[in-house]
């Protein structure tokens, strides 16, 4: 072997190595789903094919014969190596047992082949110096692929050659059951074309190359008279015609130079093969793992928006206390203020009004009886502070009812047989455990981030009401009312009764205002302080309402992080992966064979890219 050879040899070792590795890691990382098995069960036939290869990269190319019954194989392999080696016969069958013809300098068991199974014969022919022939059975002379049968003989032999010289006559070249096998045993094969009987029959090529080219790759078609071939050869005489060139190809071309370029692309084209049947039956059946990822989803989410509102009509229960809590907030951050102190004394009302019963008390009895209602009104207040407490520790736990998830797994169970996916039903009771064992595992951590979070959202809030902007807007709003009273009483009290007449004679002296007036301004005084308190408090409320919802909302997807069936969405995960897996594998290989394919074995046929697709 020659330096070059050798680096082609380690060249093909390193990319048979890396294709199977690639393989083996697709095929190790299996999911539960139907398709995926089958896709796996036929790529792992595919890989022992795969390290045979890598035993015969030394050994001969193995060059078979097929066609129809009585399509001259036999005679033409009797042309071949210029002596009758097996029995011809061009109307009945003559070929039972596969004839497997090698040079003496060859050793047989270095094919890696059943020897049993052949008629070994030796021959000294120089077209069998780099190559081995065989002389295999017809396709077509068996109803059924039993064992012992043509047809059995011919497909355990096939998957070990290398090359087909596909024979056929004017009768036969459109028979439907050789066109048939053909297309289960072109893969991982080069093609030789070869119209035999020239003798007898019409040239027919052209009509051949059409009706093979929807299909394959047809780069030359040979026309032969195989009774004429044997008789030059044994009388010394050259080869003429397409014979001729047929025994240059078999001889020069197959030689050990091209023997690593066509068995790497018959390799390329065999995993490019069933990689691509493989997509087509990903294909068929991806969009009903889709649809029960999309009823997943759907369930999930109905789900949870029945959670978020449950739990947001458990938070709402106590949204005054939280009112006021952020109220008092706001009032802390804004400081003392005209319109602080009004937000203040609205926020103590309840207080404020009953200090004034202090007032009101003659004896000590009725103090220490306004005393025991202050104090009955503190110890209910601090249990509404509690019950709001218990509230987010009734959320801990939180759940979804047995009937909301017996419906899911009703709708979900069609959709898992459908599918195919390997999946029991029994086992979303051991899901919902976990989901709950896993919520009651962070129950204690969730109280305590369940009440930092309503302490958050009051500061947040708080922060974003008193601003400088609505602080300045609120207070202006509210001063323009006092200013306007303040004008209007000191313009009475120092202007019109008094400072007017003494600076002009002609001026009169104007009365004080009356009660008349501050009781109306009064009134107005409230109704515009309650009218802007309104306001603010209005935008406080819609703003802890949203901040609520929001926060149920994320308790809600806390509890369905994982899916109310984490297994089975864990496992259509891992389908959807292993499809975009089987897509970058098909990829890469076809990729390689369009790299591969012309430069090296374009002088021999073999199936179109676009014919393995379908």
């Amino acid at each position: 072997m020659t330096a070059h050879e050798q680096l082609e040899h380690i060249a093909l070792l390193a990319e048979v190595d890396d294709l199977t590795d690639r393989l083996t890691r697709w095929l190790d990382d299996c999911p539960g789903w139907q398709t995926a098995h089958r896709a796996r069960a036929l790529m792992k036939r595919l890989l022992e094919r795969v390290h045979t290869l890598r035993f015969r990269l030394e050994t001969p190319l193995i060059v078979a014969t097929f066609g129809g019954t009585g399509t001259g194989k036999s005679s033409l392999v009797n042309a071949l190596v210029g002596r009758e080696v097996t029995t011809a016969g061009r109307e009945r069958p003559t070929t039972t047992t596969p004839i497997l013809l090698v040079h003496p300098d060859i050793e047989p068991e270095a094919l890696e082949l059943d020897l049993t199974a052949f008629n070994v014969k030796r021959v000294d022919a120089p077209v069998l110096r780099d190559i081995v022939v065989i002389d295999c059975p017809d396709p077509d002379t068996s109803e059924t692929s039993a064992t012992g049968s043509n047809l059995a003989m011919l497909r355990e032999i096939i998957p070990h050659c290398d090359v087909l010289l596909y024979t056929s006559t004017q009768q036969k070249y459109k028979n439907a059951r050789v066109i048939d096998e053909l297309v289960d045993v072109a893969s991982g094969c080069r093609l030789v074309f070869v119209q035999t009987h020239a003798d007898l029959d019409s040239d027919i090529r052209d009509d051949w190359r059409n009706f093979l080219s929807s299909n394959y790759e047809v780069p030359e078609m040979f026309f032969v008279d195989s009774v004429k071939a044997l008789q030059e050869q044994q009388s010394d005489h050259g080869p003429s015609g397409d014979f001729g060139r047929l025994l240059e190809l078999l001889s020069s071309q197959l030689g050990a130079a091209r023997r690593v370029e066509i068995r790497r692309a018959n390799l390329i084209d065999l995993l490019q093969e069933a990689l691509a049947h493989c997509r087509s039956d990903y294909d068929a059946n991806l969009p009903k793992v889709q649809e029960l990822i999309e009823t997943l989803e759907q369930q999930r989410t109905r789900l949870k928006e029945t959670l978020t509102g449950q739990l947001c009509d458990e938070l709402l229960v106590n949204r005054t206390l939280w009112e006021r809590r952020l109220l008092s907030s706001v009032t802390d951050m804004w400081g003392f203020s005209p319109f602080s102190a009004v937000l203040r004394l609205y926020n103590g009302l309840g207080a404020f009004i009953a200090s004034f019963t202090f007032f009101r008390a003659r004896t000590s009895a009725q103090m220490a009886l306004i005393g025991a209602v202050q104090g009955a009104r503190w110890v209910k207040s601090r249990a509404k502070e509690n019950e709001a407490d218990s509230t987010l520790e009734r959320l801990s736990t939180f759940g979804i009812a047995d009937q909301q998830l017996q419906e899911s797994r009703l709708v979900i169970s069609g959709h898992i047989h459908t599918a195919g996916i390997d999946y029991a039903m029994s086992d979303d009771r051991r899901d919902l455990s976990e989901l709950r064992r896993r919520a009651a595992t962070l129950e204690g951590e969730f109280l305590g981030d369940a009440g930092r979070a309503v302490d958050e959202v009051i500061e947040e809030l708080a922060a974003a009401s008193g601003g400088w902007l609505t602080r300045v807007c609120y207070e202006c709003l509210f001063l323009a009312y006092i200013l306007f009273l303040l004008g209007r009483i000191g313009h009475n009290f120092f202007w019109s009764s008094f400072l007017a007449p003494i600076v002009s004679s002609s001026g009169t002296h104007e009365p004080l205002l009356e009660v008349d007036f501050y009781i109306p301004a009064l009134i107005f005084l409230v109704i515009w302080s309650g009218f802007l308190v309104t306001m603010f408090t209005w935008g406080l409320r819609r703003g802890l309402t949203s901040r609520i919802q929001k926060f149920a909302q994320s308790m809600a997807e806390s509890q369905l992080l994982h899916g109310l069936f984490p297994n089975l969405e864990q496992t259509c995960r891992h389908v959807v992966r292993d499809d975009q897996q089987l897509t970058t594998l098909l990829d890469q290989t076809t990729s390689f064979r369009r790299y591969i394919a012309d430069p090296s074995v374009g002088f021999l046929g073999g199936r179109r890219e676009e014919s393995t697709k379908n």
